[in-house]
């Protein structure tokens, strides 16, 4: 990528985190937000980000409301404070789920279905807090990075068994085998 051409504001793509915009430009590297895997260091000696669009001179970009709400929820996201807006499918509203121990002389555990449910969220919440902080690390090295992601993906595919709870699809965990 020729680096004559960047400029705060250029959009670019990256193999694996889709594509972004250059909000910063240090002196090695390039400050990107990415749509999907939030804001990253790129080195500016790499070769993996493509250039889409440059922004022209003088040229006002209008942002829709929409845009601005993705932004912000997604920064609010980086940094923990926004809940997970995540519904429980209809079917298990009410239900509850059983713990029965092999002894015998033991009590079995009851837990409300939607309380289970609300820890399985936050679950994946903080694997995703945890992804973003990784993304974001400046003592982690690239091979370091996908080392650490590998765990979180299988960990994802891991919790893929709860997807069955979940009102939405877009909400399921996702392991290796999906994008």
């Amino acid at each position: 990528m020729d680096t004559i051409d960047i400029k705060i504001g250029t959009r670019v793509e990256h193999p694996r985190y889709g594509e972004g915009i250059i909000a910063h430009i240090n002196l090695g590297a390039y400050v990107v937000f990415f749509e999907d895997g939030g804001k990253m260091e790129i080195a500016k000696t790499s070769t993996n980000l493509t250039i889409l669009e440059s922004p022209d001179e003088g040229r006002i970009e209008a942002v829709t409301a929409r845009e601005l709400r993705q932004a912000v929820a997604s920064v609010l996201d980086e940094y923990g404070s926004l809940p997970a807006e995540v519904e429980l499918g209809e079917k298990w509203i009410g239900g509850k789920v059983m713990l029965h121990p092999s002894n015998d002389s033991l009590q079995p555990k009851e837990i409300p279905m939607d309380v289970f449910f609300k820890k399985i969220v936050m679950v994946r919440d903080r694997l995703r807090v945890l992804e973003q902080n990784i993304n974001s690390s400046a003592s982690l090295n690239d091979e370091e990075k996908v080392h650490i992601q590998q765990y979180i993906t299988r960990a994802y595919g891991s919790l893929t068994t709860f997807n069955v709870l979940f009102s939405e699809k877009e909400d399921y965990f996702k392991g290796s085998g999906k994008k």
